[in-house]
């Protein structure tokens, strides 16, 4: 047992011994090599089922990272470019002036489009066809490509349809076909889970605070309508689970640590881009005020610049994506590591993540 796997696997069992976290995973890669794989506590408390490396998280936002993943992997051979207008490849996109926004744009959050009705519901958000009929009507908030703004949910329906019309398929198989395949991890890895895997997931549980609604006005609801809110409730549901939201995601620690590794060098003789191409995506394009939270957004393309806790500006080399409740999966091409962490217990804030990314990147 490594140092790191011994430090970080006390961590986790104190944070399950404390009550703080329910169940957990933490995976690092450092140069193409697995160096910590640590599993704590329980995927499902009714049944008793502990948590394995093998357990999927629902992992909400984090997700994000996994789609922006796939459009690289496209772009590598050549299938789309990220100057492209989006209404090129999918011309309803182009309604109410939204003609000129990119497939980079819709990487950098920058379409103008990050808003959904108040009434939507988790059955209108697993429709794909009627989602992405739904934003291609809609009017921006801003000029597409003159701002930032978290797209909570559109980012996935805006970049998957952008996908299912290269690809001729489904985001959900043309990431299992395009990454989690390639990288040996078909059953950890998912943007959608089958039906027949929803077993091996854990059971997501709110912690106190999280799942509280957001006062009316909120930013929030504005994004994310309250029928939709990153809750346990929400995340548990087998239609949410198993449908096309590429703005979320399912994956085991091991899994998405080993995709970020992959991005930056060979696993395993398996490297999903060019070293050229993660220059380019690792690179910071967006340095600006969200026009939706109004906190300062740093934004490569595809993901978010820092490590989750720092300011970006001390930790430029990082790059990759947070999700509601507390999971956190990202890549530091200085450094050569990659790291994940997944829960189970939704926290209304990311301290078990940027504590566990603090002890990883004290080891780098």
């Amino acid at each position: 047992m490594t140092a790191l796997q011994r430090r970080l696997q006390d961590a986790a069992d104190e944070l399950v011994r404390s009550g703080a976290e329910r169940g957990l995973q933490i995976a690092v890669y450092r140069h193409g090599e697995q160096v910590a794989d640590v599993v704590a506590g329980l995927a499902d408390p009714a049944t008793g089922r502990p948590v394995t490396p093998d357990t999927p998280f629902h992992a909400f936002s984090a997700g994000k990272g996994l789609t922006a993943t796939l459009v690289h992997v496209l772009a590598e051979r050549g299938a789309l470019r990220y100057d492209t207008p989006i209404a090129r490849i999918w011309p309803a996109f182009g309604a109410h002036g939204k003609d000129t926004a990119t497939i980079r744009d819709a990487l950098t959050h920058a379409t103008g489009v990050p808003g959904l009705p108040p009434d939507l519901t988790p059955e209108h958000l697993c429709d794909w066809h009627r989602m992405c009929a739904l934003i291609a009507d809609a009017r921006p908030w801003w000029q597409p490509g003159t701002g930032t703004g978290y797209h909570s949910y559109t980012f996935g329906h805006i970049v998957g349809e952008v996908v299912r019309r290269v690809t001729g398929v489904l985001v959900s198989k043309a990431f299992a076909d395009e990454v989690a395949a390639p990288l040996k991890v078909p059953g950890e890895l998912f943007l959608g889970v089958p039906r027949a895997e929803l077993r091996r997931l854990a059971r997501l549980e709110d912690a106190p605070g999280n799942g509280a609604a957001p006062p009316d006005g909120s930013p929030v609801l504005a994004v994310a309508p309250r029928g939709v809110l990153p809750t346990a409730a929400f995340g548990n549901r087998a239609d949410v689970l198993t449908a096309a939201i590429p703005a979320a995601g399912q994956f085991t620690a091991r899994a998405a640590a080993r995709m970020y590794a992959a991005l930056l060098g060979p696993v395993d003789g398996v490297r999903l881009i060019s070293a050229e191409r993660l220059r380019e995506i690792g690179t910071p394009v967006v340095d600006d005020v969200d026009r939706v939270f109004g906190n300062r957004a740093v934004l490569a393309n595809g993901y978010a610049v820092g490590r989750l806790g720092t300011d970006p500006d001390d930790t430029p080399t990082v790059f990759g994506w947070a999700g509601s409740g507390g999971s956190y999966a990202c890549a530091d091409t200085a450094t050569g590591v990659a790291f994940a962490v997944t829960k189970n217990r939704l926290a209304p804030d990311f301290t078990t993540a940027q504590t566990l990314a603090a002890i990883v990147a004290e080891s780098a």
